[in-house]
């Protein structure tokens, strides 16, 4: 063995055993093959990336600026590595490389030389140690996945140097996520290295049998994460779309290879397609729950256009514990769920019995939804009961926000049990009836909430009731209740009278909100999850008193 192979056995904390070797830890011992430890000499494919692309990014980035996660960074003709990055999104979103896929937009000759510039500049100022944002697993997993899917950009017209650089440090990372997956949390990044280790698998010349075990690893972990009914485990909607953009190429590459497929991978996506689906609104993007973002509409319509499943949406989601009340053009989506166990619940959101209503081609009602690029601050305000359309007590979330010191990031503790049913009564309408005990504890209240569909789809009735459990104590001390009803940026609203409020949408759909006898109030609002950041909205506000008044009811009709 060279002495420059094994210094960086020493650096992963590796030593030779024969033909193998073997790292210790905690008393056991991982073998990495010994192809782990050589550089392969050239790629064999470069999978295809689903990802939306920006000629504008492309501009933006021949010319030394980088739009990245809200902000830019002006680095002229300075590798914007060598510069202090505007925040700690920003720094993530620059050595991912997943802005590669915008030089997609021209590839001409001296766009790919830039390109292969700052990649040459990463390699020299941090791919040789194993620190900071750079390495983070998240950001790793995403580099490999770009290096290789934009390897033909990154590639075209390098010199052999580069070129056997370029492989040695895909090696290299390639070897780091090998090493961190096993004591990852069971989260959408530990599932993203296994997709990006599958990958490198069939992208670089390997035996069968390597190609193999990563496929095998990869199926069981898509098992430990995407739930029976085809979601994730995260609970959130969008992360289906994200693993599908990885999946997909993963798929299409073995095929195109004559590589056999993992034996899960293609059933996993066959049953992930419908719980997509489920939470698509009439607009054609996905409810806000859970973490949920906005979602770029040719992305969507990029993994759709591969969905052979296409039907119609489920009525629930038994295991990620969402409801669909669809008829006519209103559909209206509800949160049945309660945080899981703590390294699930690390974005979780305190949104539960939240519910967003569509029709027509807009979203109604919403949620906040979740600040893509945002200071900790205003995460944790999305993550809030407050910032979702359902019911607060004296402004208190239902599952409150803690510091997990074995986590290292925040997870959410207060409900524990959710209990729902469903029914069609006489006349077709659909109902659902939900009721949760966030507040049981604190406040000695249990929250219910009764949604019903009419048939024809142009009706929307909503019963929300605070009760005790039988055999308490009569509660005497006033609690402020606050229901919440959030409102699109796109929706203007205008007051008919005290109780009273119409919604209209830019081509003229419109719907009246009611609340009989009690005063519905429009105060100012702020949605997280629009494409281009934060943007003001409306939101509205009932406010009655606990236990002088413990039940309310509201509606929802289509204006004729």
């Amino acid at each position: 063995m060279q002495l420059a192979d094994r210094r960086r056995l020493v650096a992963f904390g590796l030593r030779e055993t024969g033909r193998r070797f073997y790292r210790r830890t905690a008393g056991l011992r991982l073998a990495l093959t010994p192809f782990s430890n050589s550089v392969p000499d050239r790629l064999i494919v470069a999978p295809t990336d689903l990802h939306a692309i920006d000629t504008f990014v492309a501009e933006e980035i021949a010319y030394g600026r980088f739009p990245l996660a809200g902000t830019s960074l002006d680095a002229g003709r300075q590798s914007p590595f060598a510069i202090d990055p505007p925040s700690r999104m920003f720094a993530e979103r620059l050595h991912s490389f997943a802005w590669l896929r915008h030089i997609r937009a021209e590839r001409t000759e001296q766009a790919c030389a830039h390109a292969r510039s700052i990649v040459a500049s990463w390699m020299t100022l941090h791919g040789g140690r194993v620190r900071g944002v750079a390495w983070r697993p998240n950001v790793v997993a995403e580099r490999v996945i770009a290096w290789l899917s934009h390897s033909t950009v990154v590639l075209q017209g390098a010199e052999a140097g580069f070129y056997r650089r370029f492989m040695k440090s895909l090696a290299y990372q390639v070897r780091y996520l090998r090493r961190i997956v096993r004591g990852m949390p069971m989260e959408e990044t530990r599932l993203r290295i296994r997709i990006a280790l599958a990958m490198a698998s069939i992208s670089m010349p390997t035996r069968n049998a390597f190609i193999r075990r990563e496929g095998s690893r990869l199926d069981r972990e898509l098992e430990r994460q995407i739930l029976p009914d085809g979601g994730h485990v995260s609970r959130n909607p969008r992360a289906n779309l994200d693993l599908l953009l990885d999946l997909l190429p993963l798929r299409q590459t073995y095929i195109n290879l004559g590589h056999d497929v993992p034996p899960k991978l293609i059933p996993t996506i066959d049953r992930m397609y419908p719980a997509l689906r489920f939470f698509r609104h009439q607009d054609g993007d996905l409810a806000l729950f859970n973490g949920a973002t906005s979602t770029p509409a040719s992305e969507l319509i990029s993994v759709l256009r591969y969905d052979e499943t296409a039907g119609k949406p489920f009525k629930s989601l038994p295991h990620m514990n969402y409801h669909r009340l669809s008829s006519g053009s209103a559909t209206v989506i509800v949160d049945t769920g309660k945080p899981l166990t703590p390294e699930l619940s690390q974005r979780t959101h305190a949104g539960c019995l939240a519910f967003e209503m569509s029709a027509g081609r807009h979203r109604f009602i919403v949620n906040c939804g979740a600040p893509k690029f945002a200071q900790r601050d205003f995460r944790q305000l999305a993550r809030s009961t407050a910032a979702h359309s359902t019911v607060t007590l004296n402004e208190t979330s239902s599952g409150r926000v803690l510091r997990s010191p074995l986590c290292g990031s925040s997870i959410l503790t207060g409900i524990s049990s959710v209990e729902a049913e469903r029914w069609e009564d006489d006349r077709g309408n659909d109902w659902l009836r939900a009721i949760h005990d966030g507040y049981l504890r604190e406040f000695g209240y249990y929250h219910e909430r009764e949604i019903g569909l009419s048939s024809k789809g142009n009706k929307i009735k909503g019963h929300d009731r605070m009760f005790s459990p039988e055999g308490a104590k009569n509660h005497t001390k006033a609690i402020q209740a606050t229901a919440r009803f959030h409102i699109h940026p796109a929706i203007s609203l205008s007051r008919i009278d005290t109780e009273t409020i119409m919604l209209v949408a830019l081509d003229g759909e419109t719907w009246h909100f009611s609340a009989p006898g009690l005063a519905v109030n429009v105060e100012e609002d702020i949605f997280f999850a629009d494409a281009s950041g934060f943007r003001n909205s409306q939101q509205l506000v009932i406010e009655f008193s606990l236990p002088e008044v413990s039940d309310i009811r509201w509606m929802l009709k289509r204006a004729e």
